[in-house]
Parts: C-alpha cells; sequence; structure tokens
C-alpha cells in the first residue's frame, strides 16, 4: 500500500528526513513513532502530496505520489493534527460539503455519508454546530470526514492529542474497527497509544529509521525473568555459573519474593537452561518466563545510542 525509498528532504540548513525507506501492507495499522521533530510530520505531508522531497520515490497503491498527486490524494483519507473542522457549521453540513468536495455521486452520497456517521458514532450530532462540540467528538468528525470516500488508505497525524482518558479509549476503539477497511498510518510521539493501536512501529529519530518492526519482535528479548518462593544462598552466583548466562541483575522483590533477570550471551532462549538447572539444583522456583521490553524501552534505548 505505501512504498518509500530513499526520501529526504531538507528545510535550508536543516535535514528533517535522511533516506528513509519502508513499506506498508494493505491492511496492516501501522504506528509512526518518534519525538517532536522526528520527521514523522514531513513523511505524512509528503505521503499526501502536500509537500515535495528533495529525492527519492514515494508510491501509494501503486501510484506515483509526485506524478500522479490527484489520483493518490483520492484514495487517502487524511486526518492531519489540526483537523480541518469549521466551527460555525453542523456536522451534517460539513459532511456534504466533503461529499461535494470529494465528487461522490448524488446518488451515493447519502449511503456514503450514513456509513461515516455510523462508523464514527456521530448520528446524535448531526444538527449540532461542531464549534459546540467536545474535542474528542469533534475528532470523531475528523474521522468521519477522512473515511466518507472509503479510502484505501488512512493517515492519522496524532489523532489523539490533547483528548482525555475516556476520549482516548473511544478513539482506539473507533481506529480499530475503520482498520477493519482500511489500512492505518497513525502517526504519534504518544507510546502507550502505538502499543494499544498498532500492529508494527516504524520509530524515526533525526530523519532516520531506527527500527521498523512488529511490536511483538520490538518487545521479545533473549533474556529471562526468574522469581523464587523463597530465598536461596548466593543464587545470583549459581545463575552466572551457568553456560551461556552473561549478567544477572537482582530485581526488587515481589510479595518477599526474590526475582532475577538473566541476560543471555547470545540469540538462544534461556528458560529451558534454567529450568534443567533449577530441576537439578532443587531451586524453588516461583516463576520462570521470557523477558520481554516495553515500547518506551526499546525507544530510549534506541535514543541512547544516537
Amino acid at each position: 500500500m505505501i512504498r518509500v525509498e530513499g526520501l529526504k528532504k531538507s528545510y535550508g540548513a536543516i535535514q528533517a528526513l535522511r533516506g528513509v525507506s519502508f513499506q506498508v501492507a494493505a491492511g496492516e495499522i501501522v504506528g509512526l513513532l518518534g519525538p517532536n521533530g522526528a520527521g514523522k510530520s514531513t513523511i505524512i505531508k509528503i505521503l499526501t502530496g502536500y509537500l515535495q522531497p528533495d529525492e527519492g520515490i514515494v508510491e501509494v497503491d501503486g501510484l506515483d505520489v509526485l506524478t500522479q498527486r490527484l489520483e493518490v490524494q483520492a484514495r487517502l483519507g487524511y486526518l492531519p493534527e489540526n483537523t480541518p473542522l469549521y466551527p460555525d457549521m453542523t456536522v451534517q453540513a460539513y459532511l456534504k460539503m466533503v461529499a461535494d468536495l470529494r465528487c461522490i455521486p448524488e446518488d451515493k452520497r447519502l449511503e456514503y455519508i450514513s456509513e461515516a456517521v455510523y462508523a464514527t458514532d456521530i448520528a446524535g450530532f448531526l444538527n449540532r454546530p461542531i464549534g459546540k462540540l467536545s474535542k474528542g467528538m469533534r475528532q470523531r468528525v475528523g474521522l468521519a470526514q477522512a473515511i466518507l470516500h472509503k479510502p484505501r488508505l488512512l493517515i492519522l497525524d496524532e489523532p489523539t492529542i490533547g483528548l482525555d482518558p475516556t476520549q482516548l479509549v473511544e478513539i482506539r476503539q473507533l481506529i480499530r474497527r475503520l482498520a477493519q477497511n482500511s489500512t492505518v498510518l497513525f502517526s504519534s510521539h504518544i507510546l502507550p497509544e502505538v502499543e494499544a493501536v498498532c500492529h508494527r512501529a516504524i520509530i524515526i529519530m533525526n530523519g532516520e529509521i531506527k527500527a521498523d518492526a512488529r511490536l511483538a519482535d520490538l518487545a521479545a528479548t533473549h533474556n529471562a525473568i526468574v522469581a523464587l518462593q523463597r530465598p536461596v544462598a548466593d543464587f545470583d552466583k549459581a545463575l552466572r555459573s551457568i553456560r551461556g548466562v552473561k549478567r544477572v541483575e537482582a530485581l526488587p522483590a515481589a510479595n518477599g519474593a526474590p526475582q532475577y533477570r538473566v541476560y543471555g550471551e547470545g540469540e538462544v532462549d534461556l528458560c529451558p537452561t534454567l529450568y534443567a538447572a533449577a530441576t537439578q539444583m532443587g531451586w524453588p522456583l516461583r516463576e520462570l518466563r521470557a523477558d520481554t521490553r516495553t515500547l518506551e524501552s526499546v525507544f530510549n534505548e534506541l535514543a541512547t545510542r544516537g
């Protein structure tokens, strides 16, 4: 659905993008993640045809964004960070205007508007002025305009910024429902939002992609967490003597149970080896599991590397 290769963009002396390349398959929900100023919005503006790159290939649904801009824009729905709404218009009037701008045929207009309204659950607000709606409801109206023409690609730039916890949950659920019919590229600098909504994350920093993987793969490690029912003398020393163990880190006890993070030397799952050692030594195991990382820890690790 999206193909980007060697994308570069500079604003004067500032290099916003430094040869970015990635692909997004049809049906994916992909998070474009990075700190403010990393280049996320620049990528989105180029994908949507609002900005020309200095170099690179950009395709959406097999179409060249640089030479077939209008055809690309007809196939995508876009919710920018600042939702393009008219506060004095009613929701219904606004959606009718968007249908006109999208050149939806007259005999299909009611069907398309109705589907967008019910998909975003704004049927009870059609006669309200947009300026009188809550921020969360205005986001729903913005999403309704983005999906009104049934786009194959939905691009959302910081769609949850400024929402309260209840609105966040509602918008997350809504995005998942919309993804049943569209590929979604979701830009955010809020890590929990990407974890809650996306299948895959592309992490960009200083105009370069630092990671591109499914969230489960980013979270996976070759380390293990070991918890005991009671303390064992010199347990950390015993762990370090096991082949394949690189380092042992004592963790805060959980309900009085000693816990350790065991780091492996290679890419081999430590759990079978540790279980065999525990059985042989008679260690009172309470828990043995593979360790996982949060997206926040992955992000911080990449930021530390520079």
